[in-house]
């Protein structure tokens, strides 16, 4: 897989450069991985509805093909876009879904933090009370607010053309978080987001984009 770091670039350039590679691209194309950072900027997914998007103000908001609903992107979050041909790598997308974010889980033990999936919410999240214990999220979901005390740190929206991925996820280093009391983050009401940073581990994007390559390469191998 080869890794690409392009710095900070406009979301729309970068939409249309992951198009433009994943229609182009033949069975003989190497994968990439694309780690980058935008400016402020609001995506929503294909069934993403108007709503969730509560005071964009001056924010752009841009409709796109990946999954799932409205996030926030914005300077001090990472990027990381896979451009992977799961045809040749052998699995499917659910098996995609569970090594991107196994990846994130494991940068962020590399940083100390646990990393929690909660079920049918894709994305990674963190106990805001204690990030760094290590027991496991047990029993079933409170009723009525399945992420009570847990904030998000890494969300995922993907799109898969032709077996072949692009889009990716998003892991939160060091940012400016109010944009995210703008909108119902991925569609849920209250959902508290957090970054590296607010949770006290003090690291530079470069340094998690790294782990996260590291991370990530190896996981999305054949």
């Amino acid at each position: 897989m080869l890794v690409k770091r392009p710095g900070q670039v406009a979301y729309l350039d970068t939409y249309q450069a992951m198009q433009d590679f994943t229609a182009n691209r033949t069975p003989e194309t190497m994968d990439e991985l694309w780690l980058c950072e935008h400016p402020p900027v609001f995506t929503q997914g294909l069934a993403g509805l108007a709503g969730h998007v509560l005071n964009a103000g001056d924010i752009p908001v841009i409709a796109t093909n990946r999954g799932g609903q409205v996030t926030y992107h914005g300077p001090g979050q990472v990027m990381a876009y896979p451009l992977v041909n799961l045809q040749r790598a052998g699995y499917f997308v659910k098996e995609y879904v569970y090594r991107l974010e196994e990846a994130v889980i494991r940068t962020l033990a590399h940083f100390g933090v646990t990393g929690h999936r909660v079920p049918n919410a894709p994305g990674i999240y963190v106990r805001l009370a204690d990030p760094f214990a290590h027991t496991a999220l047990t029993g079933p979901a409170t009723p009525g607010d399945p992420f009570k005390g847990l904030g998000k740190i890494s969300a995922l929206g993907i799109k898969v053309s032709r077996q072949c991925t692009y889009h990716g996820l998003a892991l939160n280093v060091k940012m400016d978080l109010e944009p995210f009391q703008r909108i119902n983050p991925c569609g849920y009401a209250g959902l508290q987001t957090v970054d590296l940073f607010t949770i006290g581990v003090h690291t530079t994007w470069d340094e998690a984009a790294e782990v996260l390559a590291h991370k990530l390469t190896p996981l999305l191998s054949p």
